[in-house]
């Protein structure tokens, strides 16, 4: 299991995406924080602004907390590739060799990509307050750096991010082809489940499916929502506890991993 905890590592940083990855994340989520950190704090005037409804804090706390509903596509797909890449380029047999017991390959994969998706969730948040907290407290009411609570939404947002790789991984033990993974974790984090989270949400029959989407439960588990704060949430619609959405983050990644076991890993590999 050491070994092949070491060589899943290992292939991380054997390539140069996970570097391009992290800076092409670095600058979008900058431009993003900074962009929101402005209309956050500058009165424009209008009624509906956010910061006519939201308290100082909040709104440092949802700039904060960009880091997974704005930057999750990136340890989703830098997750993904760990599986991905090694049925593209015919690796994985050798990984089979080195762990021939498949759950316990399964299982590596999914706890290698722990330290690279912290190093993740670190940069990613060092970047969103280094962007927005400027902003905040030269224009707006202050950073809000010291409060418990804000903290308390830094440190998560780092594990979120962790728990977000580790739902690559799963989700590339599914379907493993590399271009069509890709493809269907951009259509998904650009497009379809912001989409549904804001149509969900919108009608009180469906409002409650909408807290079990994954982003949603990320949300919970860090206590704050961008979408919520915008009113995207669909009226508004309450998150899951911190634990409910904790629960929910960690219950996709076991169901997309022992999809991923009985489907991909049972098949003859070659």
């Amino acid at each position: 299991m050491i070994a092949a905890l070491v060589a899943e590592y290992r292939k991380f940083f054997s390539t140069r995406l996970w570097w391009i990855l992290a800076i092409v994340m670095v600058g979008y989520l900058a431009f993003i924080a900074a962009v929101f950190g402005f209309s956050l704090t500058v009165d424009t005037g209008a009624e509906t602004q956010p910061s006519n409804f939201l308290s100082p804090k909040e709104i440092a706390q949802s700039i904060y907390s960009l880091t997974s509903p704005i930057g999750y596509v990136f340890p989703l797909i830098i997750g993904s590739l760990a599986v991905t890449s090694e049925f593209r380029h015919k690796t994985v047999t050798g990984s089979l060799l080195v762990e021939p017991r498949r759950t316990l390959l399964v299982v590596a994969k999914l706890v290698s990509s722990i330290p690279m998706g912290l190093a993740y969730g670190v940069l990613a948040t060092v970047t969103v307050v280094a962007a927005g907290a400027p902003l905040l407290e030269l224009v707006g009411d202050g950073a809000f750096l010291g409060d418990g609570d804000v903290i308390e939404t830094l440190v998560l947002s780092v594990v979120v991010m962790a728990l977000w790789t580790m739902m690559g991984v799963a989700f590339g033990t599914v379907l493993t082809n590399q271009v069509a993974a890709i493809v269907v974790v951009l259509a998904f984090t650009q497009l379809i489940e912001p989409i549904a989270r804001v149509a969900l949400g919108a009608f009180d029959a469906t409002s409650e499916v909408s807290k079990f989407l994954p982003g949603a439960a990320a949300d919970a588990l860090l206590g704050s929502s961008f979408f919520s704060s915008f009113g995207g949430e669909g009226g508004g619609t309450d998150l899951l506890p911190q634990w409910g959405g904790a629960v929910v983050m960690v219950s996709y990644i076991l169901v997309l991993a022992v999809i991923g076991r009985v489907t991909t890993f049972r098949r003859d590999i070659g």
